[in-house]
């Protein structure tokens, strides 16, 4: 079968596509014949190496995907029902989804209802930013409808996936952030609520949007210089959900934006949701595309042996929407 593969970390020259058997399910596995998988900023971490505990090289890189059941294992689906692949760490600690076949744990599949292509499937897959923010606002924010919203990063993952979900929950506002004026008019035109950061700042922006009251959740995919702001932006007794860190990892805040504010600080992990609770979400957010209630975006689609071209879109190329690759 056709994969990508790297036996170094570096740059990403290290990808190559390569001809290998196809995998051979353990007990109980399901394997899948993708048609599309994600791109994601952790596909770039880890291949540079800044990732710890990761699998024996060479690695297949690829944590997302959409394909049809091939063999159903323990699945107990039918052979060729069209699925996604959520949870579990393939592309870091298990051979990943950029490849045409891949086995993998059936509590990971999630049946794709008819009525979503297999585009829209895999942008809502990919980045997992709708699991994200339907999770860190539902389990760890405990949002209520009226409340408003702040998802910095109007191109990523998080940032739209934030907006669309908070409105989904009943937000009076949801708010994210462009760093320049083609991105906010991209993102004006994609229905986005944007402060334009090449304009004003993040802070005098969610004043302006808010009346002075700040915003009652940060979903902060964003980290570097956005945190502080982001924090000062909060209402009180406000929350700050850090997810991300594409800015990078280091941040300065003011701790009065802490303490006189009561704020709230959480840091979002998968690893505090059951896989039950994850595809449950997952259900429910596939249910919100069929039904059109959200819309995940797709930026360019890549056919696999563009591997290496697609991760560098993603990361350096500014992408509106979800980065794909093609099986």
């Amino acid at each position: 079968m056709r994969a990508i593969q790297y036996d170094q970390f570096g740059d990403y020259g290290v990808l190559h596509p390569v001809d290998v058997p196809r995998p051979e399910p353990r007990s109980g596995q399901a394997l899948v014949r993708l048609t599309l998988a994600g791109i994601q900023p952790l596909d770039d971490t880890v291949r540079s190496g800044k990732r710890g505990a990761v699998k024996p090289f060479p690695i297949t890189p690829g944590g997302t995907g959409v394909g049809t059941v091939e063999e159903p294992g323990d699945s107990g689906l039918a052979a060729g029902t069209r699925v996604t692949i959520s949870g579990g760490r393939y592309g870091v600690t298990a051979d990943g989804t950029w490849a045409e076949y891949v086995a993998v744990d059936p509590s990971h599949l999630v049946a794709v209802p008819d009525g979503i292509d297999d585009t829209a499937a895999a942008a809502l897959s990919t980045g997992v930013g709708y699991l994200t923010a339907y999770l860190a606002l539902t389990e760890l924010a405990e949002f209520q409808p009226g409340g408003t919203v702040l998802a910095p990063g109007s191109g990523g993952a998080v940032g739209q996936a934030g907006v669309e979900i908070a409105r989904h929950l009943g937000a009076s506002l949801a708010i994210t952030t462009a760093t320049s004026t083609a991105k906010a008019e991209r993102s004006r035109a994609a229905g986005y609520e944007v402060i334009d950061l090449s304009r004003e700042s993040l802070r005098d922006g969610v004043a302006r949007l808010t009346d002075g009251k700040g915003v009652d959740v940060v979903l902060d995919g964003v980290a570097g210089p956005i945190t502080g702001q982001a924090l000062g932006a909060l209402a009180p007794r406000g929350t700050l959900i850090s997810i991300g860190y594409s800015a990078g990892m280091q941040a300065d805040i003011n701790v009065t934006d802490l303490i006189w504010k009561a704020a709230h600080v959480h840091g979002f992990l998968f690893a505090l949701f059951t896989q039950e609770q994850i595809n449950a979400a997952n259900a429910k957010l596939l249910d919100l595309v069929a039904r059109k209630k959200i819309t995940p975006l797709v930026d360019r689609v890549f056919p696999l042996e563009q591997a290496a071209e697609a991760q560098r879109h993603l990361i350096e190329g500014g992408p509106f929407g979800r980065v794909l690759l093609s099986l």
